[in-house]
């Protein structure tokens, strides 16, 4: 299956369900994001599944632990492919987390946010955390990993180190820009086939496609950079 997401980052559903019928659902998955799901609700992710889309639930839960566990056990009842708290929530938010799933027979991935890709090492200062970002991200990954969480969200710049640290954990990538295509709001970025390279396990994608004249043409052409990529990293016999 695809290792690539794309981002539905709309403020309505009529606007997320035509982005989605113009994708295949052979050659991505999908992310709703806050304001869509808080928009539209669960509706919209059973919708998205109806068209065959399996989706990752991004609203980055961060409570006291029993809230985050009851938000992952509904999160679970809609039958989403991936979700993701905050790991700045802590050990005991993550375990009870991991806990909430542990009925489910096909429970979604649990990720753990490190440190969101629009943040640079002033911002984190500011915050009271006296360090660079990839300091951050991998002292979060331990602790991501230590409560068996399935994986991190975290920049493809700091994939390389995150699979030679924490080997365990599925790295999701965000701030995937190919090459020529606008920055946005995203500090840390890299392209599909470098993401890849650097270990990064899945990449998501949002205005690359989302803003393209023809959403499905840049979806195939980042769907064939990306097989290309991992056609070179498979071992010659």
């Amino acid at each position: 299956m695809t290792p690539l997401i794309v981002a539905l980052d709309y403020a309505d559903r009529e606007s997320a369900l035509a982005m989605a019928a113009r994708l295949d659902p052979g050659q991505c998955r999908l992310k709703v994001g806050k304001e869509l799901f808080t928009r539209c609700g669960p509706r919209i992710v059973q919708e998205l599944q109806g068209q065959g889309f399996q989706v990752f639930l991004d609203l980055k839960f961060h409570d006291i632990p029993a809230t985050v566990a009851g938000a992952c056990r509904a999160a679970a009842d809609l039958g989403v492919w991936m979700m993701n708290i905050h790991a700045a929530g802590g050990r005991e938010m993550m375990l009870r987390a991991r806990d909430a799933l542990g009925n489910y027979q096909n429970p979604p991935l649990l990720i753990a946010v490190t440190v969101l890709t629009s943040l640079q090492e002033t911002d984190l200062r500011e915050t009271g955390v006296d360090d660079e970002p990839v300091g951050q991200v991998l002292r979060l990954a331990r602790l991501a990993a230590d409560c068996a969480m399935d994986g991190v969200v975290a920049s493809a710049q700091e994939a390389m180190l995150l699979r030679r640290e924490v080997p365990t954990l599925l790295r999701v990538t965000p701030g995937i820009r190919p090459l020529g295509t606008a920055q946005g709001d995203q500090q840390r970025i890299v392209s599909p086939s470098l993401a890849l390279a650097q270990g990064a396990d899945y990449l998501v994608v949002g205005r690359p496609i989302t803003a393209a004249q023809d959403p499905a043409q840049a979806l195939a052409a980042i769907t064939a950079e990306i097989t290309q990529a991992m056609a070179k990293q498979l071992p010659t016999q």
